[in-house]
């Protein structure tokens, strides 16, 4: 169910967003992005005569901690919806439960981190029953915390059977990881980077079901380049998933999907602003280097593989894109995925890492849909029906 299917009129709509966001060593939001995501959904409750009480983490507190506390981050919330929040220092007992009810129609409250109580990532009932207490409305906007079974995300919309829904936010990732897995226009492409194959194999076995293309890239490429017999000096590689790495050849080969590695890589001793470089072929590295982005051959060939794409995620950087002696790779495929989305390509991008770069570059309103969740859009596409998303539907 969606927000739109509800009266939410003179309602307690209880939100659960995902406020956690970065600070500086002031205590200050260094990135509003998740908050801002949020805007949609809180204003449309504030519109349509709802009072807003919105339940949010912060870290990964053990117990009350001042620095993960949500009061520092209540100016910056006010700047965003431009409008007063009421901060309340707890979000469950007598006192919270007083200042939900008493609170008027319009009204926007921040309730404290739910993660300063255990209950919460345990997925406690009881925990849940007192959270439930506070609204009659339940929302989820929360997609970066749609993969965990916690109570706020998994427990509690099942005390709301009739009164819950997605908010815009939820709704909308759901749709933009739905086009890519069900709906993409063919050709279908997958470019998946970052350091580690492991954290990916589920991710890639799926992929093979759904795509054209899938590109290999980034540190996790070369575990594959050593499972194919080539030398890659130093550079990072799982041993302990060659097996894996040889499996995945195998069945994209059986399944008839194009698996695309680097053909050339560039290589240093080591990682540093200052290191000198060279190119290497990506199966034949010197011994005391190792492969740190893409090669001149390489971004070329990804690049028209991009462009003749018409659905494109892209998971993962394809060098360490934060010394600018490594991060040419990364910014023109960045670069490419864009140009295909301007010539009318869905393009779905992923994971932290991957927005940290296309933020660093200033691309980030270049690209079809950019998700707020990292962990939950990879299990998504591992074809996971995600807790928080369940509990909505159920």
């Amino acid at each position: 169910m969606l927000i739109t299917e509800l009266d939410l009129n003179d309602k307690k709509v209880l939100v659960r967003v995902d406020f956690n966001v970065p600070v500086d060593k002031n205590l200050g939001v260094t990135d509003n992005t998740r908050i801002k995501s949020s805007k949609k959904t809180i204003s449309y409750i504030l519109e349509n005569g709802g009072t807003c009480i919105l339940i949010s983490h912060m870290g990964r507190p053990k117990g009350y901690d001042e620095k993960q506390s949500l009061k520092n981050i209540v100016n910056e919330v006010g700047k965003v919806l431009n409008k007063e929040i009421t901060f309340i220092n707890d979000c469950i007992g007598d006192n919270t439960k007083r200042a939900c009810k008493e609170s008027k129609k319009g009204d926007v409250l921040l309730l404290e981190n739910l993660r300063f109580y255990s209950g919460e990532e345990d997925g406690d009932l009881e925990f849940a029953k007192s959270l439930s207490e506070l609204g009659d409305i339940y929302i989820n906007d929360a997609f970066g915390t749609a993969h965990r079974n916690h109570a706020s995300t998994g427990i509690l919309p099942s005390f709301f059977q009739g009164c819950k829904a997605m908010g815009f936010l939820l709704s909308r990732e759901v749709d933009a990881i739905e086009t890519f897995l069900n709906n993409g226009q063919k050709p279908i492409l997958s470019i998946i980077g970052g350091a580690k194959v492991s954290s990916k194999i589920e991710i890639l076995n799926n992929l093979i079901n759904v795509v054209d293309d899938i590109i290999i890239a980034g540190g996790m490429a070369y575990t594959f380049i050593k499972s194919m017999g080539g030398e890659i000096g130093n550079s990072l590689c799982e041993d302990e998933f060659l097996k894996q790495a040889k499996d995945i050849l195998f069945l994209a080969n059986r399944k008839n999907v194009n698996l695309h590695f680097p053909e050339d890589v560039i290589v240093s001793r080591e990682i540093s602003k200052t290191s000198s470089t060279e190119v290497a072929s990506i199966y034949n590295i010197p011994t005391h280097m190792e492969g740190l982005d893409i090669g001149p051959k390489t971004l070329n060939k990804f690049s028209k593989i991009i462009l003749r794409s018409n659905t494109i995620l892209w998971n993962g950087p394809v060098g360490v894109f934060e010394i600018p002696n490594f991060q040419n790779g990364t910014k023109q495929i960045a670069s490419a995925i864009a140009k295909a989305t301007e010539c009318g390509a869905f393009s779905l991008v992923g994971g932290g890492d991957s927005i940290s770069a296309i933020k660093l570059f200033r691309m980030d309103d270049k690209f079809s849909y950019i998700s707020t969740g990292g962990g939950a859009m990879l299990e998504s596409i591992e074809g996971k029906v995600l807790p928080g998303i369940k509990a909505i539907l159920n």
